[in-house]
């Protein structure tokens, strides 16, 4: 039997969505679109740029907000049950930037993620660390023969659920969970953690 190794986003299924929760601190309702929105990640990310620019948000000011964000509820103990049984990889479209904070909560765990480039605390643009790095990453463990369990909840996760042996919806939006009937679509930790251990 293959080891197997599990692969998890990071917001909406351990974190908030940092976006969201940054739109609700600024007040600007244009920075709640998220990859459960718009499917085309370069649009997304161009657009949240051109509005911090707009508005004068620093990555300072980012940073404030994610300082003030906790992992949602049962997420870091479910972490922490996952990791005594099996080694976990956080595969994520955020940037090192945002999600050092929690990396620090969850006690660094890896995580795979995109690197902001800043200009004197502006932020300038992004620096994909590779296309499609998620399914990528789950079909670079694959070819070290690895079995792999993943779960995500966004547009962006369906490829690295798609690639795994085994892919779950996990706090998925009805409008994700209806177009991916394929992917079981689940929202309790404890049940994620019982049919992610089952088929490892």
């Amino acid at each position: 039997m293959k080891q197997s190794i599990v692969t998890l986003d990071m917001e909406g299924v351990l974190t908030p969505e940092i976006w969201i929760a940054v739109a609700e601190r600024t007040g600007i309702p244009e920075l709640r679109r998220t990859t459960r929105d718009e499917p085309d990640y370069d649009k997304l990310m161009l657009d949240r740029i051109a509005i911090l620019d707009r508005h004068g948000i620093t990555l300072t000011k980012i940073q404030d907000v994610i300082g003030g964000l906790s992992p949602l509820p049962g997420a870091s103990e479910f972490l922490d049950e996952l990791r005594r049984r099996v080694q976990v990889i956080i595969l994520s479209d955020t940037f090192e930037q945002f999600a050092d904070p929690f990396m620090r909560q969850f006690g660094r765990p890896a995580l795979f993620c995109h690197r902001l480039v800043v200009e004197n605390d502006r932020i300038a643009g992004y620096q994909l660390r590779m296309a499609d790095q998620k399914r990528q990453a789950v079909a670079a463990l694959q070819s070290l023969n690895y079995n792999v369990v993943a779960a995500g909840d966004s547009f962006n996760d369906t490829t690295m659920l798609a690639q795994a042996n085994h892919g779950f919806l996990f706090h998925a939006p009805e409008n994700i969970v209806r177009q991916f009937p394929q992917f079981p679509a689940l929202d309790d930790y404890s049940e994620l953690l019982r049919q992610i251990l089952a088929r490892c």
